[in-house]
Order: structure tokens, then sequence, then C-alpha cells
């Protein structure tokens, strides 16, 4: 999988290789390992990676800017077609999503967001996302993290969600504040980049408090 981190969090290799939230619209199906349901939030849609993703973002997801805090991504167009297929094959699998970001009016993926499970359940899972270098400062991470949460929560059953992200990625780790994560410790020398270990800060999101400040999906079948 590839390690996100960009504007971001950070991303570690799978087992197998109070805010201001968005009016948005939400849409969840219990089937997700049949196929990821489509996300709507303010402009934005979630939803599955297709294989014609693969040129936009390896266009958008090599940068320096966005590689600065991730650990490295396919270096082609058919590198990260295999991502995609590999991203399939293990939300079928149950152990993983990951949701292409779409801007409104277009069909191209600027962006992905990843949710992985950290043991045989989705109980505990991580999250990370990366988007391109353009649409950072855009808002497009605060008009959809709280939706990918409420997947997470509500279909996924995650009852802790966490996040690792460079002590030195200001901007993730703004963002990830921003959306009410909370900051529970540093974790030094935790991410090997370019020859180099970085202190992560471990960020976390409970279920309990996360409903307490949002309503429910409603219509949910578990």
């Amino acid at each position: 999988m590839i390690r996100t981190t960009a504007v971001t969090l950070t991303n570690r290799p799978a087992a197998t290789p109070a805010p201001a939230w968005p009016e948005q619209s939400r849409v969840v199906q219990s089937d997700w390992r049949e196929q990821l349901p489509v996300l709507c939030a303010e402009g934005i849609t979630l939803r599955e990676l297709r294989a014609s993703d693969a040129a936009s973002l390896h266009q958008l997801l090599t940068t320096a800017e966005v590689t600065r805090f991730i650990s490295p991504p396919p270096t082609t167009v058919e590198g990260f077609e295999r991502f995609i297929a590999w991203t399939h094959r293990e939300r079928q699998a149950g152990t993983y999503v990951c949701f292409a970001v779409v801007p409104e009016g277009t069909d191209t993926a600027v962006g992905i967001f990843q949710v992985r499970a950290l043991g045989p359940t989705f109980e505990t899972a991580e999250w990370g996302f990366a988007l391109g270098h353009a649409h950072w400062g855009t808002g497009i991470f605060e008009k959809t993290a709280a939706t990918v949460v409420d997947f997470a929560i509500d279909a996924l059953q995650v009852r802790r969600l966490e996040a690792r992200s460079a002590v030195e990625n200001g901007r993730g780790n703004g963002a990830l504040q921003k959306i009410g994560a909370v900051r529970e410790a540093v974790l030094r020398k935790s991410f090997l980049k370019d020859g180099r270990y970085y202190d992560q800060v471990l960020w976390s999101i409970v279920a309990d408090e996360w409903r307490f400040r949002r309503e429910p999906v409603v219509g949910l079948a578990h």
C-alpha cells in the first residue's frame, strides 16, 4: 500500500503487503467488501479507485512536495495500476479500503484516503491520505475527512482510528487537529525516509466521542 502522509499522515506496510463540520450527504452500504459505496461531501466525491485513475495519481502523488513525508509511491503508471488492483483485493479480503478523491465537475482522481485494519477486524484501524499539491489549502481535507471517518465507524465498525504524522509535517498535524483528532504521543524515530528516522505524532479518534459530536448515519444496515 502507499504509506500516505502528504498533507497528511504516514503510512506503514500492510500485513499483506471542536471542529466546524461541512455540510455533506453520506451514502453508506453494508456490502462494502463487494464494492465501495460512493460518498459525497460538499463538491467532492469519494469512490472506488479505478485502473483509469493510475495516470492522474502518478502525476499528482509523485511530486517532491507530496512525497516528502510518505514512503515512496509507485514510480510508474503501471505501478499505480498494480497498486489499484491490490486495493481491490484487500477490500475483498475485508482488511483495507481506499477511496479516490474526485472534485465536482471532473472524473479525475486528485488524491486518496486509505483505512486499514490493524488486527483481524477493523476494531482498531489506521487511516491516511494523500492529495496532489495543487489541491492543498483548498479545503478538500476538511470537506471529506469527516465523511471518511463516518464510513470507518459506521460501516467498518472501527472503534479506534489512528493516524501517524511526522512531527515536522505541520500541515498534516494541523489538519488532524482541526477535525477533532486527539494527539496522544510522540513516537520517537518511528518513520524511516531516505535514510533518516523521523519522530511521529500519534493521533486518535474514538468512535464514542465522534458519535457524540455527530449524528449517526441513518438507515445503515449492519
